[in-house]
Protein backbone atom coordinates (compact mmCIF):
# COMPACT_ATOMS: atom_id res chain seq x y z
CA UNK A 1 0.00 0.00 0.00
CA UNK A 2 1.33 3.45 -0.94
CA UNK A 3 2.31 5.78 1.89
CA UNK A 4 -0.35 8.38 2.63
CA UNK A 5 0.47 12.02 1.95
CA UNK A 6 0.16 14.44 4.87
CA UNK A 7 -0.64 18.15 4.80
CA UNK A 8 2.34 20.53 5.01
CA UNK A 9 3.21 21.33 8.61
CA UNK A 10 1.48 24.52 9.70
CA UNK A 11 -0.98 24.45 6.78
CA UNK A 12 -4.18 23.03 8.17
CA UNK A 13 -7.41 21.60 6.82
CA UNK A 14 -10.47 23.49 7.99
CA UNK A 15 -13.12 20.84 8.51
CA UNK A 16 -16.93 21.12 8.30
CA UNK A 17 -17.18 21.00 12.10
CA UNK A 18 -15.19 24.26 12.24
CA UNK A 19 -16.14 26.14 9.07
CA UNK A 20 -19.44 27.47 10.54
CA UNK A 21 -17.32 29.61 12.90
CA UNK A 22 -15.37 30.90 9.90
CA UNK A 23 -18.58 31.66 8.01
CA UNK A 24 -20.01 33.43 11.07
CA UNK A 25 -16.94 35.69 11.32
CA UNK A 26 -16.78 36.37 7.58
CA UNK A 27 -20.52 37.11 7.32
CA UNK A 28 -20.45 39.57 10.23
CA UNK A 29 -17.37 41.22 8.70
CA UNK A 30 -18.98 41.57 5.26
CA UNK A 31 -22.12 43.10 6.78
CA UNK A 32 -20.01 45.62 8.69
CA UNK A 33 -18.08 46.58 5.57
CA UNK A 34 -21.36 47.34 3.82
CA UNK A 35 -22.59 49.32 6.82
CA UNK A 36 -19.44 51.48 6.84
CA UNK A 37 -19.30 51.95 3.07
CA UNK A 38 -16.17 49.91 2.31
CA UNK A 39 -15.67 48.11 -1.02
CA UNK A 40 -14.16 44.66 -1.53
CA UNK A 41 -10.88 44.18 -3.43
CA UNK A 42 -9.56 40.72 -4.38
CA UNK A 43 -5.79 40.42 -4.57
CA UNK A 44 -3.30 37.85 -5.95
CA UNK A 45 -1.75 35.40 -3.50
CA UNK A 46 1.63 35.62 -5.28
CA UNK A 47 3.49 38.91 -5.78
CA UNK A 48 6.98 39.95 -6.88
CA UNK A 49 9.43 39.50 -4.01
CA UNK A 50 10.66 43.08 -4.40
CA UNK A 51 7.24 44.35 -3.31
CA UNK A 52 7.68 42.94 0.19
CA UNK A 53 11.36 43.83 0.48
CA UNK A 54 10.58 47.47 -0.28
CA UNK A 55 7.44 47.69 1.87
CA UNK A 56 7.98 45.46 4.89
CA UNK A 57 11.73 46.11 5.15
CA UNK A 58 14.69 43.88 4.33
CA UNK A 59 15.83 43.68 7.97
CA UNK A 60 12.50 42.48 9.36
CA UNK A 61 12.02 38.88 10.49
CA UNK A 62 9.40 38.38 7.78
CA UNK A 63 11.72 39.21 4.89
CA UNK A 64 14.85 37.72 6.45
CA UNK A 65 13.45 34.40 7.66
CA UNK A 66 9.76 33.83 7.00
CA UNK A 67 8.81 34.42 3.36
CA UNK A 68 7.97 31.62 0.95
CA UNK A 69 10.04 32.80 -2.03
CA UNK A 70 10.82 30.96 -5.26
CA UNK A 71 11.87 31.54 -8.86
CA UNK A 72 9.30 30.88 -11.56
CA UNK A 73 10.14 29.47 -14.99
CA UNK A 74 11.06 32.93 -16.28
CA UNK A 75 13.60 33.39 -13.49
CA UNK A 76 11.50 36.01 -11.67
CA UNK A 77 11.60 35.97 -7.86
CA UNK A 78 8.05 35.53 -6.54
CA UNK A 79 6.70 35.30 -2.99
CA UNK A 80 3.54 33.96 -1.42
CA UNK A 81 2.12 37.04 0.29
CA UNK A 82 3.07 37.23 4.00
CA UNK A 83 0.58 40.06 4.60
CA UNK A 84 -2.04 41.97 2.62
CA UNK A 85 -1.24 45.67 2.86
CA UNK A 86 1.64 45.77 0.37
CA UNK A 87 -0.38 43.97 -2.31
CA UNK A 88 -3.36 46.26 -1.74
CA UNK A 89 -1.16 49.35 -2.14
CA UNK A 90 0.42 47.87 -5.27
CA UNK A 91 -3.04 47.22 -6.75
CA UNK A 92 -4.22 50.76 -5.99
CA UNK A 93 -1.13 52.32 -7.56
CA UNK A 94 -1.26 50.07 -10.62
CA UNK A 95 -4.96 50.73 -11.22
CA UNK A 96 -4.84 54.51 -10.69
CA UNK A 97 -6.99 54.49 -7.55
CA UNK A 98 -5.03 56.94 -5.36
CA UNK A 99 -4.31 60.29 -7.07
CA UNK A 100 -6.78 62.90 -5.75
CA UNK A 101 -9.04 60.07 -4.57
CA UNK A 102 -10.08 58.44 -1.33
CA UNK A 103 -10.58 54.70 -0.97
CA UNK A 104 -12.08 52.48 1.71
CA UNK A 105 -11.27 48.85 0.89
CA UNK A 106 -11.42 45.38 2.44
CA UNK A 107 -10.20 41.90 1.54
CA UNK A 108 -10.06 38.40 2.96
CA UNK A 109 -7.73 35.48 2.25
CA UNK A 110 -4.71 33.34 3.14
CA UNK A 111 -1.24 34.65 4.03
CA UNK A 112 1.98 32.63 4.28
CA UNK A 113 4.95 32.78 6.66
CA UNK A 114 7.52 30.08 7.41
CA UNK A 115 7.31 30.22 11.20
CA UNK A 116 7.41 27.55 13.89
CA UNK A 117 3.77 26.47 14.10
CA UNK A 118 1.99 26.77 17.43
CA UNK A 119 -1.50 27.61 18.65
CA UNK A 120 -2.59 30.81 16.89
CA UNK A 121 0.42 30.90 14.56
CA UNK A 122 0.51 28.90 11.34
CA UNK A 123 2.42 28.84 8.07
CA UNK A 124 -0.79 29.36 6.12
CA UNK A 125 -3.10 31.66 8.05
CA UNK A 126 -6.07 33.78 7.08
CA UNK A 127 -6.80 37.45 7.57
CA UNK A 128 -9.59 39.94 7.15
CA UNK A 129 -7.95 43.17 6.01
CA UNK A 130 -9.14 46.79 5.85
CA UNK A 131 -7.21 49.61 4.13
CA UNK A 132 -8.09 53.29 3.65
CA UNK A 133 -6.30 55.83 1.43
CA UNK A 134 -6.41 59.59 1.08
CA UNK A 135 -7.45 60.48 4.64
CA UNK A 136 -4.85 62.43 6.65
CA UNK A 137 -6.69 63.21 9.87
CA UNK A 138 -7.14 61.30 13.12
CA UNK A 139 -10.82 60.73 12.36
CA UNK A 140 -10.12 57.85 9.96
CA UNK A 141 -7.73 56.24 12.48
CA UNK A 142 -10.55 56.40 15.01
CA UNK A 143 -13.09 55.02 12.51
CA UNK A 144 -10.88 51.99 11.88
CA UNK A 145 -10.60 51.32 15.60
CA UNK A 146 -14.36 51.82 16.05
CA UNK A 147 -15.01 49.43 13.18
CA UNK A 148 -12.76 46.79 14.72
CA UNK A 149 -14.44 47.30 18.10
CA UNK A 150 -17.88 46.80 16.54
CA UNK A 151 -16.69 43.63 14.81
CA UNK A 152 -15.50 42.20 18.13
CA UNK A 153 -18.75 43.23 19.80
CA UNK A 154 -20.94 41.61 17.16
CA UNK A 155 -18.87 38.43 17.39
CA UNK A 156 -19.46 38.40 21.16
CA UNK A 157 -15.74 38.70 21.93
CA UNK A 158 -15.55 42.15 23.56
CA UNK A 159 -15.07 40.75 27.07
CA UNK A 160 -12.10 38.64 25.96
CA UNK A 161 -10.00 41.44 24.44
CA UNK A 162 -8.58 44.84 25.32
CA UNK A 163 -7.33 47.72 23.17
CA UNK A 164 -3.77 49.05 23.24
CA UNK A 165 -2.76 52.13 21.22
CA UNK A 166 0.41 54.12 20.61
CA UNK A 167 1.91 56.62 18.20
CA UNK A 168 5.16 56.16 16.27
CA UNK A 169 5.30 59.76 15.05
CA UNK A 170 6.95 60.52 11.72
CA UNK A 171 10.29 59.44 10.26
CA UNK A 172 12.33 62.41 11.52
CA UNK A 173 11.06 61.90 15.07
CA UNK A 174 11.80 58.18 14.95
CA UNK A 175 15.33 58.89 13.72
CA UNK A 176 16.01 61.24 16.66
CA UNK A 177 14.64 58.66 19.07
CA UNK A 178 16.61 55.88 17.36
CA UNK A 179 19.93 57.58 18.04
CA UNK A 180 19.14 57.91 21.75
CA UNK A 181 17.74 54.37 21.92
CA UNK A 182 20.78 52.76 20.27
CA UNK A 183 23.13 54.72 22.53
CA UNK A 184 21.17 53.55 25.59
CA UNK A 185 21.12 49.91 24.49
CA UNK A 186 24.82 49.91 23.63
CA UNK A 187 25.48 50.78 27.27
CA UNK A 188 23.68 47.57 28.28
CA UNK A 189 24.90 45.10 25.65
CA UNK A 190 25.41 42.38 28.25
CA UNK A 191 21.66 42.40 29.00
CA UNK A 192 20.56 42.01 25.36
CA UNK A 193 19.61 38.59 24.04
CA UNK A 194 20.94 37.39 20.69
CA UNK A 195 17.85 38.52 18.78
CA UNK A 196 18.09 42.03 20.23
CA UNK A 197 21.80 42.27 19.46
CA UNK A 198 21.04 41.37 15.85
CA UNK A 199 18.40 44.11 15.67
CA UNK A 200 20.39 46.76 17.53
CA UNK A 201 21.55 48.68 14.45
CA UNK A 202 19.04 47.44 11.87
CA UNK A 203 15.68 47.70 13.67
CA UNK A 204 16.20 48.82 17.29
CA UNK A 205 12.59 49.90 17.79
CA UNK A 206 11.54 46.25 17.68
CA UNK A 207 13.67 45.55 20.76
CA UNK A 208 11.14 47.53 22.80
CA UNK A 209 8.52 44.92 21.93
CA UNK A 210 10.61 41.99 23.23
CA UNK A 211 8.80 39.23 25.12
CA UNK A 212 11.99 38.16 26.92
CA UNK A 213 11.25 38.48 30.69
CA UNK A 214 14.92 39.12 31.45
CA UNK A 215 14.85 42.31 29.37
CA UNK A 216 11.65 43.88 30.65
CA UNK A 217 13.30 46.20 33.17
CA UNK A 218 15.82 47.31 30.56
CA UNK A 219 13.23 48.28 27.96
CA UNK A 220 10.99 49.93 30.55
CA UNK A 221 13.79 52.39 31.29
CA UNK A 222 14.69 52.98 27.63
CA UNK A 223 14.07 56.40 26.02
CA UNK A 224 10.39 56.69 24.98
CA UNK A 225 9.56 57.66 21.43
CA UNK A 226 6.68 59.80 22.69
CA UNK A 227 9.17 62.21 24.27
CA UNK A 228 10.62 62.94 20.80
CA UNK A 229 7.31 63.78 19.11
CA UNK A 230 6.49 67.24 17.80
CA UNK A 231 3.24 69.15 18.18
CA UNK A 232 1.68 67.76 15.00
CA UNK A 233 2.23 64.11 15.93
CA UNK A 234 1.08 64.69 19.50
CA UNK A 235 -2.00 66.53 18.29
CA UNK A 236 -2.88 63.75 15.85
CA UNK A 237 -2.63 61.12 18.58
CA UNK A 238 -4.66 63.22 21.00
CA UNK A 239 -7.33 63.56 18.33
CA UNK A 240 -7.56 59.77 18.03
CA UNK A 241 -7.85 59.44 21.80
CA UNK A 242 -10.57 62.12 21.94
CA UNK A 243 -12.63 60.33 19.28
CA UNK A 244 -12.36 57.01 21.12
CA UNK A 245 -13.40 58.62 24.38
CA UNK A 246 -16.39 60.26 22.69
CA UNK A 247 -17.86 56.84 21.81
CA UNK A 248 -16.86 55.12 25.05
CA UNK A 249 -14.12 52.81 23.72
CA UNK A 250 -11.71 51.93 26.52
CA UNK A 251 -8.01 51.81 25.65
CA UNK A 252 -4.57 51.62 27.20
CA UNK A 253 -1.67 53.67 25.85
CA UNK A 254 1.27 51.27 25.47
CA UNK A 255 4.46 53.17 24.59
CA UNK A 256 6.20 49.85 23.77
CA UNK A 257 3.68 48.96 21.07
CA UNK A 258 5.65 49.36 17.82
CA UNK A 259 4.23 46.72 15.38
CA UNK A 260 6.55 44.45 13.42
CA UNK A 261 6.52 46.07 9.98
CA UNK A 262 8.72 48.99 8.90
CA UNK A 263 6.00 50.94 7.12
CA UNK A 264 3.96 52.03 10.17
CA UNK A 265 3.89 55.66 11.38
CA UNK A 266 1.79 57.71 13.79
CA UNK A 267 -1.16 55.70 15.13
CA UNK A 268 -0.74 51.98 15.81
CA UNK A 269 -3.15 49.75 17.72
CA UNK A 270 -3.74 46.16 18.78
CA UNK A 271 -6.64 44.23 20.26
CA UNK A 272 -5.04 41.69 22.58
CA UNK A 273 -6.23 38.78 24.69
CA UNK A 274 -4.78 36.56 27.42
CA UNK A 275 -6.84 33.56 26.27
CA UNK A 276 -4.52 32.41 23.46
CA UNK A 277 -1.17 32.01 25.16
CA UNK A 278 1.80 33.66 23.46
CA UNK A 279 -0.16 34.63 20.32
CA UNK A 280 -2.34 37.19 22.04
CA UNK A 281 -2.91 39.73 19.23
CA UNK A 282 -6.20 39.12 17.39
CA UNK A 283 -6.47 42.41 15.46
CA UNK A 284 -3.78 44.97 14.71
CA UNK A 285 -3.12 47.94 12.48
CA UNK A 286 -2.28 51.57 12.17
CA UNK A 287 -1.21 54.33 9.82
CA UNK A 288 1.36 53.89 7.03
CA UNK A 289 1.56 57.28 5.30
CA UNK A 290 5.02 56.75 3.77
CA UNK A 291 4.38 53.39 2.11
CA UNK A 292 2.72 54.63 -1.08
CA UNK A 293 5.63 56.91 -1.98
CA UNK A 294 7.99 54.10 -0.97
CA UNK A 295 6.36 51.92 -3.62
CA UNK A 296 6.76 54.49 -6.38
CA UNK A 297 3.65 56.69 -6.34
CA UNK A 298 2.92 60.22 -5.19
CA UNK A 299 2.58 60.52 -1.39
CA UNK A 300 -0.85 59.71 0.00
CA UNK A 301 -1.99 59.13 3.60
CA UNK A 302 -3.06 55.58 4.42
CA UNK A 303 -4.12 53.37 7.32
CA UNK A 304 -5.58 49.94 7.94
CA UNK A 305 -5.81 46.85 10.09
CA UNK A 306 -5.92 43.05 9.82
CA UNK A 307 -7.81 40.42 11.80
CA UNK A 308 -6.47 36.90 12.30
CA UNK A 309 -9.37 34.55 11.55
CA UNK A 310 -7.78 31.50 13.21
CA UNK A 311 -7.34 33.45 16.44
CA UNK A 312 -10.92 34.73 16.31
CA UNK A 313 -12.15 31.16 15.81
CA UNK A 314 -10.09 30.00 18.80
CA UNK A 315 -11.75 32.69 20.95
CA UNK A 316 -15.21 31.73 19.70
CA UNK A 317 -14.55 28.12 20.64
CA UNK A 318 -13.82 29.24 24.20
CA UNK A 319 -17.32 30.65 24.60
CA UNK A 320 -19.94 28.26 25.94
CA UNK A 321 -22.76 29.70 23.82
CA UNK A 322 -21.20 29.29 20.40
CA UNK A 323 -22.51 25.84 19.52
CA UNK A 324 -22.64 25.33 15.77
CA UNK A 325 -26.20 25.62 14.48
CA UNK A 326 -27.20 22.78 12.21
CA UNK A 327 -29.76 22.83 9.39
CA UNK A 328 -33.34 23.77 10.12
CA UNK A 329 -34.59 20.30 9.23
CA UNK A 330 -33.49 16.81 8.23
CA UNK A 331 -35.76 14.87 5.87
CA UNK A 332 -35.95 11.12 6.58
CA UNK A 333 -37.15 8.83 3.78
CA UNK A 334 -38.54 5.44 4.85
CA UNK A 335 -39.48 3.12 2.00
CA UNK A 336 -39.13 3.04 -1.78
CA UNK A 337 -42.00 5.40 -2.56
CA UNK A 338 -40.70 7.91 0.00
CA UNK A 339 -37.23 7.77 -1.52
CA UNK A 340 -38.72 8.37 -4.98
CA UNK A 341 -40.71 11.37 -3.70
CA UNK A 342 -38.20 12.81 -1.22
CA UNK A 343 -35.81 14.77 -3.42
CA UNK A 344 -38.57 16.49 -5.38
CA UNK A 345 -40.38 17.37 -2.14
CA UNK A 346 -37.18 18.88 -0.76
CA UNK A 347 -36.51 20.88 -3.94
CA UNK A 348 -40.02 22.34 -3.76
CA UNK A 349 -39.49 23.43 -0.15
CA UNK A 350 -36.15 25.06 -0.97
CA UNK A 351 -37.72 26.83 -3.96
CA UNK A 352 -40.58 28.29 -1.92
CA UNK A 353 -38.91 29.03 1.43
CA UNK A 354 -36.15 31.63 1.39
CA UNK A 355 -33.25 30.78 3.66
CA UNK A 356 -34.31 27.21 4.36
CA UNK A 357 -31.49 24.87 5.36
CA UNK A 358 -32.73 21.35 4.65
CA UNK A 359 -30.64 18.19 4.71
CA UNK A 360 -32.09 15.14 2.90
CA UNK A 361 -31.14 11.59 3.86
CA UNK A 362 -29.35 9.90 0.98
CA UNK A 363 -27.94 6.40 0.78
CA UNK A 364 -30.87 4.63 2.40
CA UNK A 365 -30.61 3.06 5.84
CA UNK A 366 -33.01 1.89 8.50
CA UNK A 367 -35.32 4.35 10.21
CA UNK A 368 -33.20 4.06 13.37
CA UNK A 369 -29.97 4.83 11.51
CA UNK A 370 -31.60 7.79 9.73
CA UNK A 371 -32.74 9.20 13.08
CA UNK A 372 -29.18 8.94 14.36
CA UNK A 373 -27.98 10.87 11.30
CA UNK A 374 -30.67 13.50 11.83
CA UNK A 375 -29.66 13.98 15.45
CA UNK A 376 -25.96 14.09 14.58
CA UNK A 377 -26.61 16.78 11.95
CA UNK A 378 -27.73 19.15 14.74
CA UNK A 379 -30.96 19.83 12.83
CA UNK A 380 -33.82 21.35 14.79
CA UNK A 381 -36.58 19.26 13.20
CA UNK A 382 -36.82 15.79 11.73
CA UNK A 383 -39.26 15.61 8.78
CA UNK A 384 -40.37 12.01 8.32
CA UNK A 385 -41.71 10.82 4.99
CA UNK A 386 -42.77 7.16 4.96
CA UNK A 387 -45.10 5.03 2.88
CA UNK A 388 -48.17 6.18 4.84
CA UNK A 389 -47.21 9.85 4.51
CA UNK A 390 -46.73 9.48 0.74
CA UNK A 391 -50.17 7.90 0.32
CA UNK A 392 -51.91 10.44 2.58
CA UNK A 393 -49.85 13.43 1.36
CA UNK A 394 -48.79 14.23 4.92
CA UNK A 395 -45.50 14.58 6.71
CA UNK A 396 -44.52 13.79 10.31
CA UNK A 397 -42.55 16.36 12.30
CA UNK A 398 -40.36 15.56 15.31
CA UNK A 399 -38.55 18.24 17.32
CA UNK A 400 -35.01 17.00 17.90
CA UNK A 401 -33.98 19.68 20.41
CA UNK A 402 -37.03 20.03 22.67
CA UNK A 403 -39.28 17.46 24.35
CA UNK A 404 -42.43 17.92 22.31
CA UNK A 405 -44.85 15.29 20.90
CA UNK A 406 -44.38 14.61 17.20
CA UNK A 407 -47.19 15.60 14.87
CA UNK A 408 -48.38 14.60 11.42
CA UNK A 409 -49.66 17.43 9.21
CA UNK A 410 -50.79 17.84 5.60
CA UNK A 411 -47.82 18.52 3.34
CA UNK A 412 -49.19 21.92 2.33
CA UNK A 413 -48.83 23.08 5.96
CA UNK A 414 -45.12 22.33 6.23
CA UNK A 415 -44.18 25.58 4.45
CA UNK A 416 -45.66 27.79 7.15
CA UNK A 417 -44.16 25.64 9.93
CA UNK A 418 -40.68 25.93 8.46
CA UNK A 419 -41.06 29.67 7.81
CA UNK A 420 -42.07 30.20 11.43
CA UNK A 421 -39.06 28.15 12.57
CA UNK A 422 -36.68 30.26 10.47
CA UNK A 423 -38.20 33.48 11.84
CA UNK A 424 -37.85 32.17 15.41
CA UNK A 425 -34.21 31.13 14.96
CA UNK A 426 -33.24 34.25 12.96
CA UNK A 427 -35.42 37.09 14.27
Amino acid sequence: MAKTIQAIRGMNDILPTVTPHWQFIENIFRQLMLAYGYGEIRLPIVEKTELFKRSIGEVTDIVEKEMYTFEDRNGDSLTLRPEGTAGCVRACIENGMLHNQTQRLWYVGPMFRHERPQKGRYRQFHQLGVEVFGFAGPDIDAELIMLSARLLKQLGLSDLVSLEINTLGVSEERQAHRQELVAYLEQHLEQLDDDSKRRLHSNPLRILDTKNPAMQSLVEQAPKLFDFLGDESRGHFQGVCDYLQSVGIDYQVNHRLVRGLDYYSKTVFEWVTDHLGAQGTVCAGGRFDALIEQLGSKPSPAAGFAVGIERMVALLEELSDTNVQGPHAYLLLAGASAEARGLSLAEGLRERITGLQLLVNCGGGSFKSQMKRADKSAARLALILGEDEVQQQTITIKDLREDRPQQTVPQQEIDSILRNLITTLNP
